[in-house]
């Protein structure tokens, strides 16, 4: 049978989600994790790359087996198993065919940055310490411009082939307290996309760009004008929605 599970996992440590040689990732855990439970491979699927420290609460996998036990009895001895900055949130039976790559019809990102006059050694792991004084309203004008279909090869590149369009559904900060929240949804994201629009957002909040300048860096394309990309550790894939998702 074919799988559906969730996963949240703390990115420090690890070169991202997919595998790769002579380097830790978060797939190498779950099918180590799966093998030494079902005696068998299974090769696991995921909805998206994360890159090196880059966090998920709702990254999502899919894996055939043939375990013969509840799918609750699974996903505890997964949890078992698994590393504590691993954890599998949800599981269920999906349809043979299902895909958490191609099958996805949206993914939301959230970027964290920390605004304390001093850094705190508490969240470092999963946040940006900026302690410079940055125009809110300015940074909300620039994001409200990446929503709708463009082509965001400005602020990345994409994984696969060579297409950089991308349809935003919504992009906002949300400021509470000593924390402010840049929350992205879209259909995909290129290679380091959401790092480099924050890191081109900050520079708007600094007063380095203003959102007219940031709005033409996307409608022409200019590469050379964006980012910096920002810190990964700041980053986490919040949740991929499906059909029939609410």
């Amino acid at each position: 049978m074919r799988v559906k599970a969730v996963v949240a996992y703390d990115g420090t440590g690890y070169r991202g989600f997919q595998r790769q040689k002579n380097a830790l990732t978060i797939q190498e855990e779950l099918e180590r994790a799966l093998e030494k439970l079902t005696q068998t491979s299974c090769p696991v699927l995921a909805s998206g790359r994360t890159d090196a420290g880059v966090h998920a609460e709702g990254q999502v996998i899919a894996f055939d087996t043939a375990w013969r036990h509840t799918l609750s009895e699974l996903q505890r001895a997964m949890n078992a198993v698994l590393p504590i900055q691993i954890a599998i949130t949800q599981m269920e039976v999906a349809a043979p065919t299902f895909h958490p790559r191609y099958d996805a019809l949206r993914r939301a990102y959230r970027y964290t940055i920390y605004r304390g006059a001093v850094r705190n050694p508490f969240v470092v792991r999963y946040s940006l310490h900026v302690e410079r004084t940055l125009n809110l309203e300015a940074m909300q004008s620039a994001a409200s411009m990446l929503v709708g279909k463009h082509d965001f090869v400005a602020f990345g590149s994409p994984p696969v082939g060579k297409n950089s369009v991308r349809e935003v559904y919504c992009a906002a900060w949300d400021q509470q307290d000593a924390w402010l929240y840049f929350d992205i949804e879209a259909n995909a994201f290129l290679y380091r996309m959401v790092r480099m629009l924050v890191g081109s957002l900050l520079r708007v909040g600094y007063g380095a760009l203003s959102p007219q300048t940031f709005d033409e860096i996307l409608r022409k394309r200019e590469r050379r004008k964006a980012g910096p990309a920002v810190a990964p550790q700041g980053l986490c894939l919040k949740r991929v929605l499906y059909a029939g998702d609410t």
